[in-house]
């Protein structure tokens, strides 16, 4: 599994921890919060429900002239309904009701304000989601008043509706009619004026001299007379182009001298035919000549002579054509600049005229399309007041009652159901909130992790929850597995075998140390130790009751006197256990346990018995437990589960190393096992440890008596009996 699923489940199984551990205070808070819902719900008065259901008309109130896409678009349905059952509600609506069904005096209200705010407070509207269905809903005491102001509200609401409506449409209608009379003035006005411009631009008809006029507004106007200017146009370029064309290739024969006029013969474009054959006749005589002279015929030579002369013959006649060829351009041109100038003189004239004609054109043109513009828009305004006219005459209803008012027979609130529910899973919020608030705030020790985090020691031993004395009980006792553990953990963290005297305290009164140390010295004593039990709590001793002795002589008798020892230790019903009661209580126990004897009686009692073991009172008020950690080689916390804030434990230990004193480990006392799943592997001995196991687990613990070889306490130096000993000789 990875860490996060990990992470998760840990935090899973700590958040049931806290549940189990604080059910009571979970199962109360719900109790508490649950009663108290059933209290609100039984004190609450009945009301009966009025409930309506209609349809709202998705219908929009705006007269609308020119129509835009945007405009034509109808709002979402949301949106519609969100508006129409928020204005049942307005006071625009529901003063009409208070006036109609007279509320303020059958209420007996002081004021109209005071009634509507009666009527608003018990009325209800809701819209079902993506449709345009409303309901109503009012209650009252009186199932016959729910239903009657119910539908009174929704009556009340078309009726506002539709004279809001109507109203619209008649003002809408005043400014639609006043728009007509002001189109229609400016219609003829407009039309006025088109006809003088189609007089003075002499248009009969529709039809202009040369064309026909367009009806289309804004469409561009043209004539046959701007037709004809557009070919004499034409025909100018052509001409002007001609010119320019013969004057280039004038230009150019006239700058070729008659050699290179007559090489280039052959590329002019000449209308003689002969001039092709000649040219052709010229180059095959040239060719022949060439052909000649490469033969070493001189220039007298017959043959060279008559080809010669063919040739001066030749170029004579292509020299003759290409002048005539040159004469003929230059005639042309001179044709071409006469017909250019010509054209150009009459096209002048006809733009002008044609200038003339078009303005009034344009004009006459300009005025009728406003005529028309003005006589589409005045067609909308006609066209949407009819419109509005006939629907202010055929009222449309604004909506559909589907379903009306009637009285009930069952009042509808309080939901008793539904308040308790809600009751109850509050309650469990609120005890779950809690839970986890106070889990939060309790700095008290909860867990192992807790003790070693903050106190830096290890936890010796987990005892259970309400574990009695252990040597009281017969047979077979799963609870002595807890201390067995203990005596076991006790043996490996105590680094020095000689340190035997183990002083036991507890940070305040009612954790247990005395019950948890009787019982650890009824485990030691039974693995095979001989062990001294020494009650030196002089406030408030307890140790004897659980042995059933006096404590009229004891440990304070031997401190301030000359006692012995064996007139004060006495023997308990458990082999190799050892008590030394209190005594009679001292006024300064402080001074008692502060003593040179007290530390004399500490060392006497180590080399007799393998372990000794002190109950001290606890630590936190008073000194005698820090003298005795002080006396000690180790000294043992016992904490109770849930009991001391942390700081307050922390203080516990820094106060027993103040005085030299050295923590052994803790003792975590009083665990609710069954309801801590963290210290639930502590209960394995249960099982483990069952009447069925009971004979190995009895042959294991003689094993173990047989292996250790307990100090000889008979050893010691002989003491005499005590006369207050009740169990049994000493030692």
């Amino acid at each position: 599994m990875s860490d996060g699923g990990t992470d998760i489940q840990r935090q899973a199984i700590d958040s049931w921890q806290v549940i189990r551990n604080r059910f009571g205070l979970i199962f109360l808070s719900f109790l508490l919060v649950f009663a108290t819902a059933a209290i609100i719900t039984y004190i609450m008065p009945r009301k009966y429900r009025g409930r309506v259901e209609m349809k709202i008309e998705r219908t929009t109130n705006k007269v609308q002239v020119f129509a835009r896409g945007n405009e034509s678009f109808m709002a979402p349905s949301d949106v519609v309904i969100k508006n129409e059952f928020e204005s049942i509600t307005k006071p625009e609506t529901l003063y009409p009701v208070v006036d109609k069904l007279d509320l303020q005096k059958r209420w007996s209200m002081p004021t109209r304000q005071a009634a509507l705010a009666t009527l608003r407070a018990n009325l209800d509207t809701q819209s079902s989601v993506r449709s345009d269905f409303v309901v109503i809903e009012y209650f009252d005491k009186d199932p016959a008043m729910a239903s009657e102001i119910a539908n009174a509200v929704a009556a009340i609401y078309m009726s506002q509706r539709i004279e809001v409506d109507s109203k619209q449409k008649r003002e809408a209608l005043e400014v639609i009619a006043k728009q007509i009379t002001e189109y229609e003035q400016q219609s003829s006005q407009a039309r006025a004026k088109m006809q003088e411009l189609k007089k003075s631009a002499g248009i009969v008809g529709d039809w202009m001299s040369g064309g026909v006029l367009s009806t289309t507004p804004g469409a561009t106007v043209q004539t046959g007379e701007e037709s004809m200017v557009v070919s004499r146009d034409q025909a100018l370029f052509q001409a002007t182009l001609e010119v320019q064309n013969l004057s280039a290739e004038i230009a150019q024969l006239e700058a070729l001298n008659p050699d290179e006029l007559i090489a280039r013969a052959s590329g002019l474009r000449l209308e003689n035919s002969n001039l092709t054959t000649m040219t052709m006749e010229y180059q095959k005589l040239q060719i022949s000549m060439a052909g000649l002279r490469q033969q070493g015929l001189g220039n007298k030579h017959p043959t060279v002579q008559g080809i010669a002369d063919q040739i001066d013959k030749a170029k004579e006649l292509i020299l003759t054509e290409a002048q005539s060829h040159l004469h003929a351009l230059r005639s042309r041109v001179d044709g071409a600049k006469k017909r250019q100038e010509s054209l150009q003189v009459f096209n002048d004239d006809a733009k002008k005229e044609l200038l003339d004609k078009q303005s009034a054109y344009t004009d006459y043109k300009t005025a009728k399309d406003e005529v028309t513009n003005i006589e589409v828009v005045l067609g909308k305004f006609k066209e949407s007041y009819s419109e509005t006219k006939a629907e202010l005459e055929l009222v449309k209803s604004p909506a559909t009652i589907y379903a009306k008012a009637e009285q009930e027979t069952r009042p509808a609130k309080p939901n008793v159901a539904i308040n308790l529910a809600l009751g109850g899973v509050i309650g469990i919020m609120f005890g779950l909130g809690l839970a986890f608030f106070l889990e939060y705030m309790d700095t008290t020790v909860k867990s192992l992790d807790d003790v070693e985090k903050f106190l830096g020691v290890p936890v010796l031993a987990v005892i259970p929850k309400d574990v009695g004395v252990l040597h009281r009980t017969s047979g077979f006792n799963p609870d002595a597995e807890a201390y067995r553990i203990l005596r076991t953990n006790i043996e490996f963290n105590r680094r020095n075998p000689d340190a035997n005297c183990i002083t036991v305290t507890s940070g305040g009164a009612g954790e247990g140390k005395s019950t948890t140390l009787c019982n650890l010295a009824t485990v030691c004593a039974q693995g095979g130790y001989s062990v001294l039990l020494i009650d030196a709590d002089l406030r408030r001793p307890s140790m004897h009751t659980l042995f059933d002795v006096s404590n009229t002589v004891g440990l304070t008798n031997y401190l301030t006197s000359n006692v012995r020892l064996e007139e004060v230790v006495v023997r308990t019903p458990v082999d190799n256990l050892y008590f030394l009661p209190s005594g009679m209580l001292p006024a300064d126990s402080a001074g008692v346990l502060n003593s040179q004897r007290m530390s004399e009686l500490i060392a006497d009692v180590k080399s007799r018995f393998d372990l000794v073991l002190i109950d001290s009172p606890p630590i936190l008020g008073v000194s005698d437990a820090s003298v005795l950690a002080n006396e000690a080689d180790l000294t043992m916390l016992v904490v109770q589960h849930r009991k001391l804030p942390r700081h307050m434990l922390m203080r516990v230990k820094q106060t027993v190393e103040n005085v030299g004193g050295t923590v052994l480990g803790v003792v975590l006392n009083n665990v609710d096992v069954r309801s801590d799943s963290q210290y639930q592997y502590y209960t394995s001995y249960y099982t483990y440890y069952s009447p069925n196991n009971q004979a190995a687990t009895e042959a294991g613990g003689a094993t173990k008596k047989r292996k250790r070889k307990p100090k000889d306490v008979a050893q010691a130096p002989e003491m005499p009996r005590s006369s207050n000993a009740q169990n049994g000789d000493l030692f």
